[in-house]
């Protein structure tokens, strides 16, 4: 199986805590890189890719916000040859406090992924949340993991682990 690039941001938080327990599961098979670390054209290094990322506000929400440590990952988009490439994401949210807009970023990065042709796995579907809301939701199915660590960290486990091996089958 080929090496997989796990590009994550906020560091020191929640999405990064989801991250280590990726990389405690599958071990060397997957590369921690840090956002804020990584340069526009990295992703196009790895065939099988997993982005996590959190939903913090309004500056997410728009993707207006110029200090986003995403904002180059996804100015970087239009460098990467898609051909052949697996994308997969997870995405932190609140859906308590933030019912109306339960993991967006995940949604927002998702749908700019489709635009460029990206082919995604790991859809989950709605039934087993509570909100509102979300950008991350197509078709009656979130576009990858959402998780919330605030309101439901014992169903993290059991929620990644299934997760992982529906999308360790689709990439290559």
């Amino acid at each position: 199986m080929e090496k997989i690039g796990l590009f994550y941001a906020p560091e020191s938080g929640s999405v990064e805590k989801v991250a280590k327990m990726i990389k405690e599961k599958l071990g060397d098979r997957v590369d921690l890189i840090p956002v804020n670390e990584a340069t526009p054209d990295m992703p196009d290094k790895y065939e099988n890719i997993i982005f996590g990322l959190s939903t913090v506000g309004a500056d997410t929400w728009t993707m207006d916000h110029t200090k986003d440590a995403w904002a180059g990952i996804i100015t970087g988009l239009d460098k990467i040859n898609f051909l052949g490439k697996t994308f997969a994401l997870y995405g932190l949210g609140n859906q308590v406090m933030y019912p109306s807009h339960f993991v967006d970023a995940m949604g927002v990065l998702g749908r700019e992924l489709l635009r460029h042709g990206a082919r995604i796995v790991g859809q989950q579907p709605v039934g087993d949340y509570d909100f509102e809301a979300s950008e991350a939701v197509i078709d009656d199915h979130f576009i990858g993991l959402p998780l919330d660590e605030d309101n439901e960290p014992d169903k993290t486990p059991g929620r990644l682990d299934k997760w992982l091996d529906g999308i360790l089958k689709e990439f290559d």
